[in-house]
């Protein structure tokens, strides 16, 4: 009678502490699971939306990267401000000249973007385990650094010829090469400075564009993740801008320093090592080069990071709607 009645005083045996055991075992997974459903569904998508969404992108905001570079190559009595340069653009070129180098800019995102996006969902899509939600930030951050290298070495003859034709216009007419277009001005340079010239700077290109694709492809699936979590915004556009807006300007201060070297090394023809260069800047304007343009940069970046974010949703919406998965 004894044993019978300490089970029966027992808590831990009774009928209605085990049903209340099990309904508080069985909550965790169901609040897991609903904050699961609010993440969009996994999917593979074709391999050159990025570069796609990244040239669309690009035709919006090229002459804000032009100003940039023109900022960063300034020399002589050349406008110190990006709204004086701009100015001095159209004053000098008319406005068409806001669009100098715009083949081969598309032709640097047609390479560059389509490898570093490609890659990194690709990556991601292998490397995210079974039945995780979303990938966590170590994972995110180190797929991206590698396919933004990969990116920046496959797009790195197109990027010297981006800014030659960029700095073109600025030049004296004894010294401009006059580049019909981005193929031409990568044959050109192919003939008459050799295969290296294609290479010219790729390493702090390549760095550059591993810290990119770090600061702004895992910042951004890292804020659109919580913010569809933790918000009732949900997988809409206003999630999209944000987190894009959030992650344009985290890549743009992360890159300035390795973008003020790179546009200096692609604009010479001659070898130049990166140690003597970055004595040589040091010297002449002190620390503040390594955010020399950073406004015109975020200006452009954050622009362009918004941008190609949302052509990218798009291409990704019309891909779920056409292959019936949009819900």
């Amino acid at each position: 009678m004894q044993s019978v009645t300490m089970a029966q005083d027992s808590p831990n045996d009774s009928p209605v502490a085990a049903t209340a055991a099990a309904g508080a075992a069985a909550a965790k997974p169901k609040k897991l699971l609903e904050k699961k459903k609010n993440l969009p569904e996994r999917i593979s998508y074709p391999f050159w939306f990025g570069g796609s969404a990244s040239s669309l992108a690009a035709c919006v905001t090229h002459p804000l990267d032009l100003v940039k570079v023109r900022l960063q190559l300034r020399s002589g009595d050349a406008p110190k401000n990006m709204s004086g340069t701009f100015m001095h653009i159209v004053r000098s070129q008319g406005p068409r000249g806001l669009y100098n180098g715009l083949t081969a800019s598309l032709l640097r995102q047609m390479t560059y973007s389509t490898v570093r996006f490609g890659v990194y969902e690709e990556l991601k899509n292998r490397f995210t385990p079974e039945g995780s939600a979303k990938p966590s930030l170590p994972l995110l951050i180190g797929l991206s650094t590698f396919s933004g290298f990969l990116g920046g070495i496959s797009g790195n003859a197109a990027d010297v010829t981006n800014v030659r034709m960029q700095q073109d216009a600025a030049l004296p007419p004894a010294q401009r090469r006059g580049y019909k277009n981005g193929l031409d001005g990568m044959f050109r340079m192919l003939r008459e400075e050799g295969v290296r010239s294609w290479f010219r700077g790729v390493w702090p290109n390549s760095t550059r564009a591993a810290l990119m694709n770090a600061s702004q492809l895992a910042t951004y699936d890292t804020f659109k993740a919580v913010l569809i979590m933790y918000t009732p915004l949900g997988d809409t556009i206003t999630t999209h801008f944000a987190s894009s807006l959030l992650a344009g300007f985290m890549a743009t201060t992360i890159c300035s320093p390795v973008d003020v070297i790179k546009s200096r090394v692609m604009s010479t023809s001659h070898k130049q090592g990166i140690a003597h260069l970055l004595r040589e800047i040091y010297a002449k304007e002190g620390v503040t080069w390594m955010f020399k343009g950073w406004v015109p940069a975020f200006l452009r970046l954050g622009p362009q990071t918004i941008c190609t974010f949302l052509f990218l949703e798009a291409h990704r919406k019309a891909y779920r709607k056409f292959r019936g998965l949009e819900n």
